[in-house]
């Protein structure tokens, strides 16, 4: 039977993963755009304040009067901008809509207003990206009040020089801060998924008969889960409980009807003197042998797969396990006249078992050589130790494997295609390879030399 494989779904933990450095990538990401933002409106600050200055300082130094407008250019605030950086300087000075000095192409404002302190704009200028600082002042001519513009402008390659290193600063700090989150991600991802982990450490670690409802301290996310587990564990403890109740009744109320109406037929055999009779009769007891016979065996697979997951292992003397199970067949064996020689064995070999299961398994090995042997044949059992392990081996002189494989003959009701004569289930071998398998062993069949069949059981030693 294949078993279904469950779904996979995405890993708990790279989904906490995924989130935590998800949110680290963005915060990182808010960071940069952050420092960029504040680092360009600083520089574009300490700009400004630098121009300004400069646009004051030129504006106090206009002069007028009876003779119009007097300039003095006051060198020492254009060796200010110049100190800041090595970025281009342009001024112009406008009054009456004439330029008076200066760069006369240098874009006036769209509008400002007359005050103490001058206003700022960036413009395109000379292809280049300049910053403007733009001031009005009211002075007394010749020709009466007049208002005189101010400009002082300066490229933006210092500022954008400064941003982009406080930039480049913030994106390195955004990587170091990611790398941090990463480690501390799954720091936390292995501390949020340890109680999972542990609890099913704790379920692991339990024994197959160990069906106790489990109480490992979890956080509370998990009661729920353990809660529905713990139900499970409940739900199978009493399907095995009735399982267990009903092969113990199965065996009860099939086998002792059985056993009474063989009883029966055989007395009403002795008594009959009538032919027809007594071969009805014979025919009712070779059918009631059948049907008790694949009962038994059907009643005996149940409890080998039911116990398989449970063994009850203990150490166990093979040789005194097999000698038993020897004495308890002999008298069905001689009803055959068939003679069971076992070899002397030199070490007793120990193993760890459970010994109802491996006396199944021996004594269905025997009763198969029994059945399939000839009258008045003899079967031979060996008991050896190789390898490491205890070797039960079994040899008739019946009819072999016709051919048939090992994988064959140990699958559910199948039987050898030179065996249809004799009462059979198909389930002997079967009971006897799941045994094996319980125990980690193994069961190997093949056709004996001169004729017959040889089954080798193979259980690891103690």
């Amino acid at each position: 039977m294949t078993l279904a494989r469950p779904r996979r779904a995405r890993s708990l933990r790279q989904r906490l993963l995924v989130q935590l450095l998800a949110i680290a990538a963005l915060l990182s990401a808010v960071l940069y755009m952050t420092v960029r933002t504040v680092a360009g409106q600083a520089a574009e600050a300490t700009q400004d304040g630098v121009l300004g200055s400069a646009t004051v300082i030129i504006a106090e130094q206009l002069r007028g009067g009876p003779d119009g407008l007097r300039i003095d250019l006051p060198y020492e605030a254009f060796s200010v901008l110049g100190s800041i950086s090595e970025d281009r300087v342009f001024y112009r000075i406008v009054a009456g809509g004439q330029t008076l000095t200066g760069y006369d192409d240098l874009p006036l404002p769209d509008d400002i207003t007359p005050g103490v302190r001058p206003e700022f704009y960036t413009v395109g200028y000379r292809e280049s990206e300049v910053r403007v600082a733009a001031m009005i002042r009211q002075m007394v001519a010749s020709d009466g009040v007049m208002a005189v513009t101010v400009l002082v402008a300066q490229t933006r390659l210092g500022q954008e020089a400064i941003a982009a290193r406080i930039a480049n600063r913030a994106a390195a700090l955004g990587v170091g801060f990611f790398a941090l989150a990463l480690l501390l991600s799954l720091v936390a991802a292995g501390s949020v998924l340890s109680p999972i982990e542990r609890l099913a450490e704790a379920v692991a670690r339990r024994g197959p008969h160990d069906l106790r409802a489990v109480d490992h301290p979890a956080p509370r996310e998990l009661l729920p889960l353990i809660g529905a587990l713990n139900g499970f564990i409940a739900r199978l403890r009493a399907a095995l409980v009735r399982t267990e109740t009903f092969i113990t009744e199965a065996a009860h109320h099939i086998r002792t009807p059985l056993a009474t109406v063989r009883t029966h037929a055989e007395i009403a055999l002795r008594q009959s003197e009538d032919p027809e009779v007594r071969n009805s009769l014979r025919g009712v007891i070779r059918a009631v042998e059948e049907s008790s016979r694949s009962a038994s065996q059907l009643l005996d697979h149940a409890v080998v797969v039911y116990r398989s997951d449970r063994l009850t292992v203990e150490p166990l003397d093979l040789a005194v396990l097999v000698t038993g199970v020897l004495r308890s067949v002999a008298p069905v064996a001689s009803l055959k006249d068939v003679s069971i020689q076992m070899a002397p064995v030199a070490a007793p070999p120990t193993i760890m078992g459970d010994r109802p299961l491996l006396e199944n398994a021996v004594r269905n090995l025997i009763d198969n050589a029994i059945k399939y042997s000839p009258e008045e044949s003899e079967i031979d059992v060996s008991l050896t130790v190789e390898r490491g392990e205890a070797v039960l081996r079994v040899m008739d002189r019946g009819r072999g494997l016709s051919g048939q494989t090992a994988a064959k003959l140990t699958q559910r009701f199948s039987r050898g295609s030179n065996v249809d004569d004799v009462v059979g289930s198909g389930l002997g071998l079967t009971i006897v390879d799941e045994v094996a398998k319980a125990h980690d062993g193994r069961l190997s069949l093949e056709d004996r030399e001169g004729g017959g069949a040889c089954a080798t059981l193979s259980l690891p030693l103690l």
